[in-house]
């Protein structure tokens, strides 16, 4: 549906400064000087892809409250309505989508303006077989027996709500990333092994299905590190948008100090001209001064799980790929990610680094949002963790002494 060489904005990025004041209006002013309706036709229903990539609260990793807030109000100031406005959600195999909702404060605003919400795991949902009227790179390989995707996806608008951040598997994260929970079911994990070639076979997806594309990224807090959940987050106060999202995650590579074309899945994409991947080539509107900033955020480090997931995917463990991630050993992996991130690193590290950003004029505008909902609760526990690692200490001890025992008896 969408001419992927000629698009309305094709290789253009709006970025603008803002500020917790201001973000609001500043919003509808970045979308505005992207001409945004002329990649969303008003007769069309309009997905509103949020991005939850923790079901708790943590700073630069989920769609921000006054995101959803100020791109939500643009649209209504211009005419469309909530009746055709639809806030996306998906669970991945590791995050619950509707605790992250109402952690992340996007219940609150959804239900502020009456925006209807779609669950894709939901069993109401029905999923069809997508048919790829050009060639793939991978999927059609990782799914033999079909690639589906929602249906109520097809013949929408989709406005991608992302953050700035980097990404362990991806390098960064961002407008093109976005798509991959909710067009690919909870198998999506099975895609991993060659995640850059699979977010680009998703844009050309994306480019026959939809009939507009738009992306609205918030670098107000931005993350670097061993993201999406592991971050070390920093205050930015930038605001980033296009039509093209191989443009506007190639502008937030380069401004995170990331070359946008040694990023497999922009150069791909670029190559394929699904989009324009090379900052030479992007037109930039608005704080044109942002562009050239370098931020010289790491990229390139891992958290103890996501080395252990690499090992899978490409290293010494590779040849048990299959047996540990796609048989009913699986949810052994979803375990170990839960035991990390949410009773270890969150209590332990992350924990700290949310409450400082709270500090911050961003974190006092997300207790606003909040309306005296706590934050993240339960969340800084360290007890779970703590009384685990005392019983796995105990067992072994255990076992050690009964074969001890064994070996003298």
């Amino acid at each position: 549906m969408i001419n992927a060489r000629n698009f309305p904005g094709r290789g253009k990025v709006a970025i603008l400064r803002t500020r917790p004041e201001t973000v609001l209006d500043d919003y509808y002013k970045l979308m505005r000087l992207c001409e945004y309706q002329n990649n969303l036709p008003q007769e069309q229903e309009t997905l509103l892809k949020i991005n939850i990539s923790w079901q708790i609260w943590y700073p630069a990793c989920s769609t921000t409250p006054w995101q959803l807030d100020g791109v939500i109000r643009a649209l209504l100031r211009d005419g469309y309505t909530r009746e055709k406005l639809i806030a996306a959600h998906n669970n991945t195999v590791v995050v619950d989508a509707k605790e992250g909702a109402i952690n992340n404060r996007h219940k609150l605003i959804q239900d502020h303006y009456g925006i209807r919400d779609l669950q894709t795991n939901a069993e109401n949902v029905e999923w069809v077989e997508y048919r790829p009227k050009q060639a793939l790179a991978v999927l059609d390989q990782i799914f033999p027996d079909g690639i589906f995707i929602p249906k109520a996806f097809i013949g929408k608008n989709v406005l991608h709500l992302p953050t700035m951040k980097t990404h362990v598997f991806t390098i960064l994260t961002g407008a093109m990333k976005n798509a991959f929970g909710g067009l690919l079911d909870e198998n999506r994990h099975w895609t991993h092994a060659n995640i850059h070639d699979t977010l680009v076979d998703l844009l050309q997806i994306q480019q026959d299905i939809h009939t507009g594309i738009f992306c609205v990224m918030d670098g107000t807090f931005a993350g670097e590190g061993p993201g999406p959940r592991a971050i070390r987050p920093y205050v930015k106060n930038t605001l980033l948008a296009s039509s093209d999202p191989v443009a506007l995650d190639a502008m937030s590579a380069k401004i995170m100090g990331i070359d946008p074309l040694r990023v497999r899945f922009i150069r791909h994409a670029h190559e394929r001209e699904l989009g324009v991947g090379n900052p030479r080539e992007i037109e930039i509107l608005g704080d044109a001064e942002i562009a050239n900033e370098n931020w010289h955020f790491e990229h390139d480090s891992d958290t103890f799980a996501s080395w252990g997931q690499k090992q899978i995917y490409h290293g010494a463990l590779k040849p048990l790929e299959k047996p540990l991630l796609r048989s009913q050993f699986v949810p052994w992996s979803y375990a170990a990610s839960n035991i990390y991130h949410n009773m270890y690193w969150y209590p332990f590290v992350g924990a700290k680094r949310a409450e400082m950003m709270l500090n911050t004029a961003w974190g006092q505008k997300f207790l606003q949002y909040s309306e005296g909902l706590p934050v993240n609760p339960g969340a800084n526990d360290k007890r779970p963790f703590l009384a685990l690692t005392a019983a796995s200490v105990t067992t072994f001890a255990a076992l050690a002494y009964l074969a001890l025992r064994r070996k003298n008896s």
